[in-house]
């Protein structure tokens, strides 16, 4: 059971007489679950596939900042941010490029499509909704945010590039109806309401959940900085599930907290580590990437990839990464994941500047 448990959750059995309480809560939870859990509990079901994007024309692989399937089932839209290398340049790798960092892949790793040179600083955050319109945030914070007309904001495309609608004030931080503060993903409800994660920091950000019409109209803000349930310390995903409640990745929280769309809170989740992203499968399935776990940040989990049922919060499958332990560079693993209907998935790795693809070889 012990070593069952630490491959199903990626938690640390030796550390675990030194974890914090709500490390230790979690791990007594996932005992209880045990019985439930093992009954299913396959090994790791995916082989990892090396190289498989392709950029044109040598373009180097840049930092990546969001994934997701098209709605066809036939492509992945991803962020790719612009190339620079230079370790100060991190929160601003877009700003000197004319590079597109929004782009298409079919399915073998190639571009059939990509756009938004110019137009973002540090694009962080990406959703498709139904009809295939392509929606980004650009999350540069503020003390990175040079004069000018970009950062801060929302931009929805439709599926070949044309602007359709922006949400936010271009390059001015701020925490009203019309302004965010460095907003880190977006995501879009079957009813056409959009709704942004404000924003990518601990301590001088906003820490909310902003929604709004289809048409971009405000409608109420919800959250605040803090350790409670329905605050926030660095949200850094959001997502819908098949149900219509809402995920979000409150990562400087180590926690997973879910809400109606109307901000009620319904529960939290800590058994799927620190998370970074989130997405859904048609099957049911979360999964959520945890890029940030260590000795310090998360003390007694590893990163990886946790799959779990979306209704209940069973971990069934844990991809570990193979990085050591411990963690030595910071944000080495996936900090977003796609998957396809095939069940293979695509993890959008920053540091390592790749998409890491997972083909599923188990039922």
């Amino acid at each position: 059971m012990i070593k069952f448990l630490k491959i199903i959750t990626g938690f640390r059995l030796n550390n675990f007489f030194t974890t914090p309480l709500r490390v230790v809560v979690t791990f007594l939870i996932v005992i209880s679950a045990g019985a439930v859990v093992s009954a299913q509990f396959q090994p790791n079901p995916y082989r990892a596939v090396e190289n498989w994007a392709k950029l044109p024309d040598g373009r180097p692989m840049g930092a990546v900042g969001d994934l997701m399937l098209d709605p066809d089932g036939k492509h992945i839209w991803a962020i790719v941010r612009c190339s620079a290398t230079e370790s100060n340049r991190f929160g601003t790798e877009c700003l000197d490029s004319d590079l597109d960092p929004i782009i298409k892949f079919d399915l073998n790793g190639n571009v059939v499509k990509s756009f938004g040179g110019g137009m973002f600083i540090w694009p962080h955050g990406l959703d498709v909704d139904q009809g295939g319109n392509v929606w980004v945030a650009d999350a540069v914070s503020a003390k990175k945010t040079p004069k000018g007309v970009r950062g801060h904001q929302v931009v929805k495309f439709s599926p070949e590039g044309k602007v359709l609608l922006t949400l936010g004030t271009p390059g001015v931080a701020g925490d009203g109806p019309d302004h965010f503060n460095a907003p880190s993903d977006v995501v879009v409800a079957s009813n056409g309401d959009i709704f942004v994660a404000d924003g990518h920091s601990f301590d001088d950000g906003n820490n909310r959940v902003v929604k709004f019409s289809k048409e971009g109209k405000f409608i109420k803000a919800w959250g605040k900085t803090g350790y409670a349930p329905g605050e926030f310390r660095m949200l850094h995903a959001i997502a819908i599930d098949s149900e219509g409640r809402v995920f979000v990745a409150d990562r400087g929280n180590n926690r997973i907290q879910i809400f109606n769309q109307d901000g009620k809170f319904l529960t939290q989740w800590t058994q799927f580590g620190r998370p970074s992203g989130i997405t859904f499968d048609d099957k049911g399935q979360i999964y959520v990437t945890d890029s940030e776990s260590d000795l310090i940040q998360n003390p007694g989990w590893e990163m990886g990839i946790r799959i779990g049922n979306a209704k209940t919060g069973w971990v069934s499958s844990f991809i570990l990464y193979p990085w050591g332990d411990p963690r030595v560079v910071e944000g080495t693993g996936a900090e977003f994941v796609a998957v396809d209907k095939e069940g293979n998935l695509y993890g959008g790795e920053p540091r390592p500047r790749r998409i890491q693809k997972y083909v599923k070889v188990m039922p």
